[in-house]
């Protein structure tokens, strides 16, 4: 890639004064040939193969990172859904596998390794049950080792079976880590038509359709879009929306600049740019304050999904033509825990958790780092997830739910997580139940939409 010299003066400053950083540098890996019939041996396979292709990962992204003066926030790892490998292992091998996995990230050093999946949108294999059996354990007694499980696509509808067992999950997760907060829940999303080169945590895997190793970046921007939109406080719609365009382009350029030269000193292939906008607890980093620049006076307020719809469509518009290899999510994140624009919202109470579930209709993903009273029980969790998994099903795209019900938490109190997971208000749900709906179990059978052959 051409680099100009004033857009390398231009990325200098976004750098120094505008949050802009390279979020993750992911490498995904195929575990394929590590199935084995013999636990052991399949143990060790995955053990090997991952330190093998990623035992260079962290000191290579970390000296592109000082030779071009962009922070590459996290290294991590992405892998074949574990559940397609697990064959006929144990709950209690399964939950070795994720101890394996836990050890492989400590030994190289990366932040998160992603791929301790499920794929049941449409039904449940011998080695996804024995998979979502071991998670609320596996989840609790690793710090690395993170999960999706995919219960809808647009092409299946939603196995309401496996939405009502996640929502048991993750009440025995949080429970499990009730010293934390619930903090193993931060490590699980629930998802609805999931993406297979997503390189954003919880969520990644490396997808069946994937090579055998990758490299995937995702690159964050929230405050360079934000700073570029105070430039132009009487712009009209059509003006703002050509700024974040312009904006997301130039983002989206140095961000694969990036993800090449570390895939190149790799010797792996360089896979896709995620687009998405990822917000921190940074000062001026919130996606809610772009928003908010855009002219709403707190996030939440009436015109909240037209401004956010707005962002998202310009942000991939403009990164679209600055890379030929635009993938995972690609938009705009709104976890709520990460995103000090998005708490504020919440305390002055003009965001709602209805409102939040609104917004997922144009954003990236979904209802994501929400924490929630302590006593939500399963089955509202498993009818909040079959909400947003009917939004992205009818809508066909991807949503996403990543809740922590907060155990001993009640609606108001603050808690703390720690690092990039931020600190949450506590949200409360609807008093009335769903209990019903979910333990009818069976699918949802697929819309009308997915007929499209």
């Amino acid at each position: 890639m051409d680099i100009e010299l004033n857009e390398m003066m231009e990325t200098i400053r976004m750098i120094q004064l505008e949050n802009l950083d390279i979020r993750t540098v992911t490498m995904g890996i195929s575990l394929y040939d590590c199935a084995d019939s013999n636990f052991d041996q399949m143990n060790q396979k995955v053990y090997d193969k991952i330190t093998s292709y990623a035992g260079q990962l962290k000191e290579v992204a970390e000296t592109v990172e000082k030779e071009y003066g962009i922070p590459i926030i996290n290294k991590r790892i992405s892998i074949t859904p574990i559940a397609e490998i697990l064959g006929n292992a144990t709950k209690e091998q399964a939950i070795e596998l994720a101890k394996t996995l836990d050890s492989a990230a400590v030994t190289l050093g990366v932040d998160f390794i992603g791929g301790y999946s499920a794929l049941v949108h449409k039904g449940i294999t011998k080695g996804d049950q024995t998979l979502l059996d071991a998670l609320p354990e596996a989840l609790s007694e690793t710090e690395r080792v993170c999960s999706s499980i995919s219960v809808a696509s647009t092409r299946s509808g939603i196995n309401m079976d496996a939405v009502g067992k996640v929502g048991t999950i993750i009440k025995e997760a949080a429970e499990r880590t009730k010293d934390e907060n619930g903090l193993a829940c931060a490590k699980l999303v629930v998802f609805c038509n999931p993406v297979e080169d997503n390189p954003f945590m919880a969520g990644a895997f490396h997808g069946s359709g994937e090579g055998e190793v990758v490299l995937n970046v995702g690159v964050s921007g929230p405050g360079v879009v934000l700073n570029a939109l105070k430039k132009h406080p009487d712009a009209d719609l059509g003006e703002v929306s050509d700024v974040i365009k312009k904006t997301a382009f130039k983002i989206t350029r140095a961000g694969e600049l990036i993800g090449r030269e570390v895939a190149k000193r790799l010797g792996v292939p360089f896979g896709i740019m995620d687009l998405s906008l990822a917000p921190t607890n940074a000062q001026n980093d919130s996606v809610a304050e772009i928003l908010e620049e855009i002219g709403l006076e707190r996030v939440g307020t009436h015109g909240t999904i037209a401004a956010l719809a707005l962002m998202n469509d310009a942000v991939k518009k403009g990164g679209a033509m600055a890379s030929s290899y635009v993938g995972g999510l690609s938009g705009a994140f709104i976890p709520v825990s990460e995103d000090n624009g998005m708490i504020q919202g919440i305390t002055d109470q003009s965001l709602t958790l209805p409102k939040l579930e609104a917004m997922t209709c144009v954003c990236s993903v979904g209802l994501d780092m929400i924490a929630l009273t302590g006593d939500v029980t399963a089955s509202t969790l498993s009818a909040l997830i079959a909400d947003e998994a009917a939004i992205g099903m009818i809508n066909k795209k991807t949503t996403a739910v990543r809740v922590i019900p907060v155990p001993g938490k009640k609606e108001g109190d603050m808690v703390e997580f720690g690092g990039l997971l931020g600190r949450a208000p506590v949200m409360g749900v609807n008093d009335f139940n769903s209990d019903k709906l979910v333990s009818r179990g069976g699918r949802i059978p697929a819309p009308l939409q997915a007929l499209i052959n």
